[in-house]
């Protein structure tokens, strides 16, 4: 057995770790990269609205040289076959700057700055004695992305400049699409020569739009796009609003809000939260959108994610069935196909955890109904596939057998002890008294079997094996800590925080591996709070907070390397939201107008809060100070007395609203 000795192995873990951080944060809640002279360095964002996603990637190719290049996903134009991948996509490399002549020479444009608040800003100098600034973002609700430029004339004299006037489209061949053919226009609005006046400006702007061929062409105004999207952005940082003394942290946790809500598509079968990715569009998955963003939305606050999650679960309601098949892992093409290709991957445990979580903190009655069949399907589909050893069947898990996962993992097990925990504290809600204690039961009878099957030495640590067999840690072994397994804590804890798990990337999936998935990192850091280890795990989300906001690679949580080229799939950021409300404040619903804090303050934090919280029909503030060795937490409703409650700093403790 491991002696546990964290601290060393926070050591070892992070301050050995060099960062190269390119980005810094500013006041008015951006960050921003001052590009140093000879510096190169490229990068990639993905941006979202509900008819489009950019993908772009900007930074300087060589030094002094701006590179620019989009990646345009257009999901609801779909494509032959019309599968998970089958949306309309196109590249569109190059610089629309270099086209730009000033007087009788070509613009030269030497980057200065980058900066990212929910859109992408540069600054740039051209040689000429003129400066130009480009706001690069998606529009909020048409399938269209704009890139809007000011270009400013900072010399003594009037000066002529061309901006080239460009119209232009594809037409994409009929048999290649579901709905025939489309056309995707790019366009320049304002081009033309203009004269531009001493320390005068001009606007123009470029919109890359795509359409059905039958379908009429539509005006794009870049102001008002703008205005749309800042919108967005602003009301998303007013909502679930983070405060710590950390403002890395508070400013990761702005930025993923806008990530986990904007990546949601308008279908033909209603409002649809896809990963993204430039692949995972107008399709929902029971891990992404079940398990993981579902639960984050319940408290977001936002209207649109919560449509997202209500139609996600008719979706996979549509798939009950009376010979208990399992639900698809993922339904896609805007609702009208699904795939299964890994089999059944503990999907029923997903979606009856995400559900129940969901319709808890929603609190809304008629909610609560319209879930129960799926809820109460899935669980009976989970006890149908119960081993002699009392533990649940899947033929894969999220992986989908990118690493070997046995016939029981451990996996969907938690995920099913889950289901039946939170399914029991619906069902009690909802007056199911008999079904909430069967469920409860069921709960604290997996729980003994997941410790009598899956509890074992690995490596050297008391911890959990993976399936029967394995004998390398992985990383979700930080699942029971998530849900409130503590039999194996420390052990755990060390093993998660070891050499041969953490990296400088986070989790590795399986030791002596290269790959790491931020999910599984996203969930240990839950896991850690919640199970109290908090400086420790605070510690390294700090460090992987400043990483992924202001490092080499930013400013959101990814899905993983070397799969997918470090892609910023949207329901990482949910996770990574979820990781300080959920872990960190221990926030966790029990009832339609109760849940459960244990906040945590870490060394050298005073104070911590969560404001604006939209839950259990009603909108309310978390403060977090310490008093006297003790913690001080007020619970503020909306139109309410604050409720004050001293605290010990050790069991959780019930609110009631």
């Amino acid at each position: 057995m491991k002696k546990i000795i964290l601290p060393v192995l926070l050591l070892v873990g992070i301050s050995l770790f060099a960062q190269q951080k390119y980005w810094h944060l500013k006041n008015d809640g951006s960050i921003q990269w001052t590009v140093q002279p000879g510096q190169i360095h490229t990068d990639h964002i993905e941006m979202s609205g509900k008819q489009i996603s950019a993908i772009v990637r900007y930074g300087l190719s060589s030094p002094g040289t701006m590179h620019i290049s989009r990646k345009l996903v257009f999901p609801m134009l779909r494509t032959i076959p019309n599968d998970t991948r089958g949306n309309l996509i196109r590249e569109f490399d190059g610089n629309l700057v270099d086209a730009i002549m000033i007087g009788d020479e070509k613009a030269s444009e030497v980057p200065q700055s980058f900066s990212i608040r929910g859109a992408l800003q540069s600054r740039s100098l051209l040689k000429q004695g003129f400066s130009l600034e480009r706001k690069i973002f998606p529009s909020t609700d048409k399938p269209a992305y704009l890139e809007s430029y000011i270009i400013r004339n900072n010399t003594t004299a009037p000066v002529s400049v061309y901006i080239p006037s460009i119209d232009s489209n594809i037409i994409t061949d009929e048999n290649k699409g579901v709905y025939g053919s489309y056309v995707i226009n790019y366009k320049v609005y304002n081009g033309g020569r203009q004269l531009i006046p001493a320390r005068g400006a001009y606007h123009f702007w470029l919109v890359i739009s795509a359409r059905k061929k039958s379908d009429e062409p539509f005006y794009c105004a870049d102001g008002y796009e703008w205005e749309k999207r800042q919108e967005l952005v602003n009301e998303l940082q007013e909502k679930l609003l983070l405060q710590t003394p950390n403002d890395t942290i508070n400013r990761m946790f702005a930025f993923a809000k806008i990530r986990a809500a904007e990546s949601i598509y308008e279908t033909k079968q209603g409002l649809m939260h896809g990963p993204g990715g430039g692949e995972y569009y107008a399709a929902i998955w029971a891990n992404d959108q079940a398990e993981y963003i579902n639960p984050f939305f319940a408290y977001l606050g936002n209207a649109a994610g919560l449509e997202s999650a209500r139609n996600s679960f008719r979706h996979f309601a549509k798939y009950i069935n009376d010979s208990l098949r399992p639900i698809p892992s993922s339904i896609i093409a805007e609702g009208t196909g699904y795939w299964n290709g890994a089999g059944d991957r503990g999907d029923q445990a997903m979606i009856a955890y995400g559900a129940s979580v969901f319709a808890l903190t929603c609190a809304d009655t008629l909610e609560a109904y319209s879930l129960w069949p799926l809820i109460e399907w899935c669980n009976r589909f989970l006890l149908h596939k119960k081993s002699p050893e009392g533990v649940i069947f899947s033929d894969s898990d999220e992986l989908e057998g990118r690493f070997p996962a046995g016939k029981y993992n451990l996996s969907t097990n938690v995920l099913a002890y889950a289901s039946f925990l939170y399914g029991s504290k619906l069902a009690a809600a909802l007056s199911k008294t008999d079904l909430a204690k069967e469920w409860k039961k069921e709960a604290q009878k997996l729980k003994n079997n997941i410790e009598r099957y899956f509890g074992a030495s690995v490596e050297g640590y008391n911890t959990y094996r993976y399936y029967d067999g394995n004998n390398k840690l992985r990383s979700w072994i930080c699942l029971p800590l998530v849900m409130g397994i503590n039999d194996r804590k420390e052990q755990t804890q060390a093993a998660l925080l070891s050499p041969k798990l953490w990296t400088p990337n986070g989790l590795l999936t399986e030791s002596g591996s290269t790959t790491f998935w931020d999910r599984s990192t996203l969930y240990a850091f839950r896991g850690l709070l919640k199970a109290g280890a908090t400086d420790t795990a605070l510690s390294y989300l700090s460090y992987y907070s400043a990483q992924r906001l202001l490092g080499e690679h930013v400013p959101y949580a990814i899905e993983a390397w070397p799969e997918g080229n470090q892609r910023h799939l949207s329901a990482e950021s949910g996770l990574y939201c979820r990781a300080l409300v959920e872990g960190a404040f221990g926030f966790e619903p029990v009832g339609f107008k109760e849940f459960m804090i244990c906040p945590k303050l870490p060394r050298g934090w005073d104070h911590m809060s969560l404001k604006n919280i939209y839950a259990f029909n009603t909108r309310f503030d978390i403060n977090v100070r310490r008093a006297g060795g003790k913690y001080q937490v007020t619970v503020k409703e909306e139109n309410k007395p604050a409720k004050v409650v001293n605290w010990n700093g050790e069991k959780a403790f019930a609110v009631q609203l």
